[in-house]
């Protein structure tokens, strides 16, 4: 098929060398245009910019899709079908008439659950037990078009956001595949989203990775599990930001031998031998057993305690969401 492809980061690149694989013709990507990136901000490619180049596709990056040129470039490549994986922006309804077979979309959640920008980090901060893909058929709405094929993906209680997001990519990769000839061959027929179970996801930042340790031990670990292993769960001892990339529940022998403490939130109760310390919850206790300090790489939890000369009594410092704004 011939296929005009707009996307931007590794979820997209991953569907976009699916289709290259495949044979499909692509006559024109369409991603964001270069951020800023790194501590010296200069423009980064987008993964989809990346392979699109390396294969000799041709590239465009408007700063807009209302622009008349984007949807000359678009008209020019003459695509049977537009698919959108994470592109980051609606699409207006120009574009979304544009090809004869309109435009797919490859979301990483199972519609209408997880509408919006962050579908993987939410799934796993409200601890969900499954997730999916779903390939729509696009309106005008977030996330709101006909659903057309869609597969669930358990999700193990360990796995985290990197994890997730490289099953999903895969996942959703191949649901594509699958999702293509059948769409123009008249063998799907498109399912109106239900209204029951709709859920929006607004867009994370900086406050949304700020440990509050008065929270319950499970919520903080499926917290640790959605922000790793980038950008890390935030927390903060003796003045320093340490980010938390992993994390378990001790056991019950380890939890019989934690020291008793004040018990406060955030109080180091115990230092788990090998492991890392043990820290307490607003209800609970949890093991950081994978960190990385600031300026350093990521290590184990018991490297941190001995570098660091944690000791049970030590207590992570609160932050407000205030010094989380982003």
């Amino acid at each position: 098929m011939r296929i005009v492809f707009m996307g931007t980061p590794e979820l997209a690149a991953t569907a976009l060398k699916a289709l290259y694989d495949a044979g499909h013709e692509l006559p024109l990507v369409i991603t964001q245009p270069d951020r800023p990136k790194g501590r010296g901000g200069k423009p980064a490619f987008s993964p989809v910019k990346a392979y699109a180049g390396d294969k000799g596709i041709p590239i465009f990056q408007p700063d807009g899709l209302k622009d008349p040129l984007t949807l000359k470039m678009v008209a020019e490549a003459s695509p049977e079908v537009i698919v959108v994986a994470a592109y980051g922006r609606l699409l207006p309804a120009a574009m979304l008439e544009a090809a004869p077979l309109g435009c797919l979309n490859v979301h990483a959640s199972l519609l209408p659950a997880y509408r919006g920008a962050a579908p993987i980090q939410q799934v796993l901060l409200d601890g969900g037990a499954e997730t999916g893909v779903t390939i729509m058929k696009m309106d005008e709405g977030l996330d709101t078009g006909p659903i057309l094929l869609s597969e669930k993906l358990p999700i193990p209680a360990d796995m985290d956001f990197g994890g997730l997001y490289q099953a999903l990519s895969d996942l959703g990769a191949r649901l594509l595949l699958e999702a293509l000839p059948l769409w123009a061959g008249g063998g799907l027929k498109p399912q109106a989203q239900p209204a029951e179970g709709a859920s929006y996801v607004e867009r994370l930042g900086r406050r949304h990775e700020i440990i509050d340790w008065t929270k319950p031990a499970e919520a903080i670990r499926n917290q640790i599990r959605a922000f790793s292993p980038s950008p890390g769960a935030a927390a903060v001892y003796d003045g320093k930001e340490l980010k938390i990339l992993a994390a378990r529940f001790p056991t019950a022998e380890e939890t019989a031998a934690l020291e008793s403490g004040t018990g406060q939130a955030g109080e180091i109760v115990g230092l788990i031998r090998r492991a890392g310390p043990a820290v307490a919850a607003g209800e609970g206790y949890i093991v950081l057993t994978k960190v990385q300090p600031a300026g350093k790489k990521p290590m184990d939890g018991w490297s941190w305690l001995n570098g660091s000369r944690a000791e049970a009594g030590g207590r992570f410092q609160p932050q407000s969401s205030e010094d989380g704004e982003s």
